[in-house]
């Protein structure tokens, strides 16, 4: 199968409802239904059919656009349903033909969307009062069953055929990828001698046993399955905080026009340097002061600057994730006023009791951990004109090393950096501490002077001196210095870069979220790069053939 990044792809990635092939929505408030009902012959690439609700990554960048728009364009939903569209069939996972042809760069993008997606809907429901369920109307199995597990409450049929499981290990040769394993145990407390079982037994387990040993929370007839659903939706509704009455704001089309050096946005634009192998992400402060009430924030809807700005800068991640899996170093840098990026979250904080700015908030915390996760260097660049301040600041704190001009340039004044409330607990990073906490982690007095300096321009021996920045050349030096960082990092192996900073990223506690990628990183870059898995006699390529695969024994 060939590489499926081109047009098709490209095409695929402007997702609103009128596009969906493979979802249908139903609004009843308080509760909608989401529907999976797979086309077959709508895979993002040609060379396989999604039979039996199988699922590739157009699949998938369909469900994302779904759970955003529940959140943005809904509130009036206090609960989803999730359940499938076919008889009985929830969803068999990830299409095995689409794995076993696809290169390694599109099953890690692949992987790695899907399980933001899952991350999004948990994430609707801790945060944002929209918890989801799943009504699982039939067999589950492997990606399918990790669906149902992003949920906070599962519904099987009982209908004495229709199973859960984790077939991945027996008949692939692979991990249950998405997120399974680490759901089984540290979201569903599954005991794990138990959860060893249902990860080698690739016929799952169904009814009474599938809720004894915690797989599920409920078995229930066919005839009562969506009624029953519902009830339980209806339920958890009644302690939802979104509001009554509120209308949701509709999540417009990004309007990108392509420029000679790559593309823009209204207010993010992309550069890419070939020879660098780099991509510049440009992020500009607002143009004018953003509405600071309410009616002025539903007036304004998706184009608030908050909002606006937030969506295209994850498009950006987005498309340069799956369209230049070369351009390994990204480049952050602002443009603009600092007093507008800051009014702007004073905005965010005056209307925090808004349902719409705390979804807002929650957006600009789903974007930055997409940024930090997606196998790239980050590389801040505090130059002339740059408005690192609050929220955006927050791009410096991400980035694996910065650099701030010591000193004005030409008739530029000197740059600087100012933090405030937003990088101080706003926006946490995907193994939970905010990336202040983090960046002092073990130094609780640098923390506190960093906390004392909220609201403060910092130049850079300041912001050098309290940590905050990594390299302060002057004018000088300034632009050698950047070209030296990207012009070594396009020389190192992009292999050993991913695993240097997925394991510096992160430091401190671990939470369920970050066991879950740091697993797939190892599942992504080794399990599945394996011959056992995708060679020519390995599980992935035997599948289906009626022949087993033929594996290399050794365990190391």
């Amino acid at each position: 199968m060939a590489e499926p990044y081109g047009a098709e792809m490209e095409a695929r990635l402007e997702v609103d409802p009128g596009t969906y092939r493979h979802w249908r929505v139903a609004i009843d408030p308080p509760v909608a239904t989401v529907t999976m009902a797979v086309d077959p012959a709508g895979g993002i690439a040609p060379g396989y059919e999604l039979k039996l609700n199988s699922y590739d990554l157009g699949v998938d960048l369909e469900l994302a656009d779904v759970v955003e728009r529940m959140r943005f364009e809904h509130p009036e939903v206090r609960a989803v349903v999730l359940t499938g569209g076919l008889d009985r069939v929830f969803c068999a996972g990830a299409n095995i033909q689409m794995l076993a042809g696809a290169t390694h760069h599109h099953k890690v993008n692949f992987c790695k969307f899907t399980n933001e997606t899952r991350a999004a809907i948990e994430d609707a429901g801790a945060r944002s009062g929209q918890p989801w369920l799943a009504a699982v109307n039939g067999t589950a199995a492997g990606g399918g069953y990790e669906l149902a597990l992003a949920c906070e409450e599962i519904l099987l049929v009982d209908d004495r055929s229709s199973a859960v499981s984790l077939p991945e290990v027996p008949l692939l040769g692979v991990l249950p990828g998405t997120g399974g394993v680490t759901r089984l145990v540290d979201k569903r407390h599954v005991r794990r001698d138990l959860a060893d079982v249902v990860c080698t037994r690739a016929e799952g387990v169904k009814g009474r046993q599938a809720v004894e040993w915690g797989l599920v929370d409920e078995v229930v007839p066919r005839s009562r399955l969506l009624q029953r659903a519902r009830e339980r939706a209806v339920e958890r509704s009644a302690a939802s905080p979104r509001p009554e009455g509120a209308t949701g704001v509709r999540l417009g089309p990004l309007h990108r026009e392509p420029t000679a050096a790559g593309w823009r946005y209204e207010h993010v634009e992309v550069r890419i340097d070939r020879e660098l192998r780099a991509a510049r992400l440009v992020v500009s402060a607002p143009p004018s002061p953003v509405p600071a009430d309410g009616p002025g924030l539903e007036a304004a809807g998706s184009r608030w600057w908050p909002i606006q700005c937030c969506r295209e800068l994850d498009a950006a991640a987005v498309r340069l994730r799956l369209l230049e899996p070369t351009l390994g170093t990204w480049v952050l840098e602002t443009r603009g006023d600092p007093a507008a990026v800051l009014q702007a979250d004073q905005a965010l904080s005056d209307l925090a009791g808004h349902w719409l700015a705390r979804e807002a908030r929650l957006a600009w915390g789903r974007t930055l951990r997409r940024l930090e996760l997606s196998s790239r260097s980050l590389v801040a660049i505090l130059g002339p004109g740059s408005c690192f301040a609050g929220t955006l600041a927050e791009l410096a704190l991400v980035a694996d090393r910065s650099f701030l001009l010591d000193g004005p340039a030409g008739d530029q004044p000197a740059p600087a950096l100012t933090l405030g409330p937003a990088n101080d607990g706003w926006y946490p990073q995907t193994n939970g501490p905010g990336r202040l906490e983090a960046r002092f982690l073990g130094h609780p007095d640098q923390l506190e002077h960093a906390r004392s300096l909220l609201g403060r321009p910092l130049g850079a021996k300041e912001a050098a001196g309290a940590g905050l920045v990594t390299f302060v050349p002057d004018e000088l030096d300034f632009d050698d210095e950047v070209r030296l960082c990207l012009e070594e990092r396009a020389s190192f192996s992009p292999d050993a870069l991913t695993g240097l900073e997925a394991n510096l990223r992160f430091a401190g506690p671990e939470t369920p979220g970050s066991k879950v990628f740091g697993r797939l990183s190892s599942w992504q870059n080794w399990i599945f790069q394996r011959p056992n898995a995708v060679g020519p006699d390995g599980a992935l390529r035997r599948y289906g053939t009626g022949a087993r695969a033929a594996y290399d024994w050794e365990r190391v």
